[in-house]
């Protein structure tokens, strides 16, 4: 399961060390693309066809699943990891997610979300001031099991 925060750092060269912890986790064929809120998706490659399956359920004619293939498909780059774990971070990604050096990515059960760390840390924070807003209207929605 991929779980946990880890830090990096961009290089002149616009690469980025995947932590090794994360890298264990997710197999071959990675895949990177754009996510919500500022932040970058990381995939293997079954995570990604799950991810598209997910994606490809309602039809084309529907603008919200056209809207969402565009956004998270139409980004998508094919990455391969260096013998230090390293890939180069596609330029229309980084200038999505703002990376200016430092980075930080968030296990988050099925995929990994990469921030720059200025917009992690301000989310993290925004999140923390509303964790208990967001668990109760979250069980609400879930018929209050527990």
């Amino acid at each position: 399961m991929l779980i946990g925060e880890y830090e990096s750092r961009l290089t002149e060269k616009n690469r980025i060390a995947v932590p090794a912890k994360i890298r264990t986790e997710l197999k071959n064929n990675l895949i990177i693309a754009r996510g919500y809120e500022g932040c970058l998706l990381l995939l293997d490659e079954q995570r990604w066809k799950d991810l598209v399956e997910l994606i490809s359920v309602k039809p084309l004619l529907n603008l919200s699943a056209r809207d969402t293939r565009r956004f998270i498909m139409g980004s998508a780059h094919e990455i391969e990891l260096d013998s230090q774990g390293r890939f180069v971070l596609p330029v229309i990604l980084r200038q999505y997610a703002q990376i200016e050096m430092m980075v930080t990515f968030v296990g988050i059960m099925d995929w990994v979300e990469v921030w720059a760390q200025e917009t992690w840390q301000k989310k993290i924070i925004e999140l923390g001031k509303s964790a208990a807003d967001i668990a109760e209207r979250l069980m609400q929605g879930n018929g209050n099991k527990t």
